[in-house]
């Protein structure tokens, strides 16, 4: 599988990340704009850059733009995308399989709810978008899932319905089951919920899901 990595200019944790790229092993490393930071810190080389560079620092720019083999994709500043959706899109258009994003949460919500959105690029192109940070591990849902114990991120699971309903929802091994049921919006029914046998499984007919396994 053709795995990307985007590095976002959000809340990095950078002994997390590094430990996370070092076990995916990403095919190919976007950097969105001040995500250059964070790679220029810990000295990793991404193969494309991104963005119109109003927040990543001069160093940082000028010290991966002096090598020949790195792409740079420069934006117009007055744009209807982020930076970090342009990546995300790029990477698609480059063969991407599926992608993680690092760097897309932290203090501004707005941004954390934009990149939230962004995980349905992915739905809609059949590309498998995971959306992670040292506590979190957010993934958009349109059909059921299996989840096994020894390979959750994190004690808590939680759904959130991204669409008005997400009908015949059926949650197996899991602390808190559900059989049938329609999950509406306005409400917090799926909020903590915990893996209690090896495997639990996620199954729905209908609507769009977050998923997203927490650890404090």
């Amino acid at each position: 599988m053709r795995q990307f990595c985007v590095i976002s200019g959000g809340a990095i944790e950078d002994a997390f990340v590094c430990r996370m790229l070092k076990e995916q092993r990403p095919e190919t490393i976007i950097a969105a704009d001040f995500g250059l930071e964070f790679l220029y810190r810990n000295r990793i080389k991404p193969q494309v850059v991104i963005g119109d560079f109003d927040s990543a620092g001069r160093e940082a720019f000028d010290f991966f733009q002096g090598q020949p083999d790195i792409k740079i994709h420069r934006l117009n500043p007055i744009k209807d995308d982020t930076d970090t959706e342009s990546a995300v899109r790029l990477a698609i258009t480059m063969g991407a399989e599926a992608i993680t994003l690092f760097g897309a949460t932290g203090s501004r919500l707005d941004h954390v709810l934009g990149n939230i959105e962004l995980l349905g690029i992915g739905l809609e192109a059949g590309v498998p978008i995971t959306l992670m940070d040292a506590h979190n591990r957010i993934r958009m849902l349109k059909a059921g899932i299996v989840l096994k114990k020894e390979e959750q991120f994190g004690n808590y699971v939680s759904l959130i319905p991204y669409t008005e309903h997400v009908e015949h929802l059926y949650l197996r091994g899991m602390k808190y089951p559900l059989s049938d049921h329609c999950l509406k919006g306005f409400c917090s029914l799926g909020i903590s919920n915990e893996i209690v046998e090896e495997e639990a499984a996620i199954e729905f007919d209908g609507g769009v899901l977050l998923l997203i396994e927490s650890r404090d």
